[in-house]
């Protein structure tokens, strides 16, 4: 795991800060064995094939990616739609029909997503990769896009899931914390506003944090970096890995990476198709 030696301790002892992402943490979180095959076991297990609903957000995200990096004027929803044609990719689809049929919906989500934004809409960033020390974690990642408004930093997410969002899902989401407090401190601006951007229904979960609603989120990710961590020293001494990274099953064994390595998962929850997750 990525531990790096922080200030010393009350003791004299150098402590440890834990580098994790949200992904790290979401991870943990879901299922400790997931965790272990994903981040620990050499060589790593096989993995299931791709997922549809990953290869389609993929696809939008770099899209995006590559609308924002053109020339202002270059920016048009038919020049974005075009960039969803250029970066397609047919993994984790049913039939080329299908695939051909989430290619358009996706070329219209982006073309009038990118139609509705301000004509002189600039992001002072995009992709950009974020890290920074808080308490006892490095917390690193890569933000979709990062806005100025008025003075103030705001962090932006895209979505492409079947489901719609809440308000909540913006407030809750430790991700969009995290990168808030790394965001604000890596580039020296006040930065407190979080928002999910979901591009098949055009609309924006927003939330504007407080100290202390950043604060609690902190602490959570400091809690779960101290599980894993534990869990991981635990494995380096010799300890079982099934006892030390348990599986907590659920509906997310349908859709694991790594069902076919856990007995567990397979009991506790039927596979699936690699499009089941599109929402058809």
């Amino acid at each position: 795991m990525g531990a790096v030696q922080g200030q010393l301790d009350l003791e004299g002892i150098p402590s440890k800060l834990v580098r994790v992402t949200p992904a790290k943490l979401t991870t943990w979180a879901q299922c400790p064995r997931k965790y272990r095959m994903t981040y620990l076991d050499r060589p790593t297990p096989t993995r299931s094939g791709a997922w549809a609903n990953a290869t389609l957000g993929a696809v939008v995200h770099n899209a995006l990616r590559a609308y924002f990096e053109l020339r202002a004027d270059q920016r048009t929803s038919e020049r974005a739609a075009a960039l969803v044609r250029d970066y397609w990719k047919t993994d984790g689809f049913a039939s080329p029909e299908q695939a051909d049929d989430y290619r358009r919906r996706a070329q219209e989500w982006v073309g009038a997503y990118v139609e509705q934004l301000a004509p002189d809409m600039a992001p002072l960033a995009v992709e950009r990769w974020v890290s920074a020390p808080m308490g006892s974690i490095i917390a690193e990642g890569r933000v979709d896009r990062i806005d100025e408004r008025h003075g103030e930093l705001v962090v932006v997410d895209y979505k492409t899931g079947r489901h719609g969002l809440r308000v909540d899902d913006a407030r809750q989401s430790l991700a969009l914390g995290l990168y808030a407090l790394a965001v604000r401190r890596n580039l020296r601006q006040p930065c407190r506003r979080v928002e999910l951007h979901h591009l098949p229904t055009g609309t924006v979960a927003g939330w504007d944090h407080s100290p202390q609603s950043l604060a609690d989120l902190q602490d959570r990710a400091e809690q779960l970096a101290a599980e894993l961590q534990a869990a991981t020293d635990e494995l380096e001494m010799g300890a079982d890995a099934d006892a030390s990274f348990p599986a907590l099953t659920g509906r997310h064994c349908s859709w694991c990476d790594f069902r076919a390595h856990c007995l567990e998962g397979k009991r506790a929850a039927p596979s699936l198709p690699p499009w089941a997750l599109l929402g058809d």
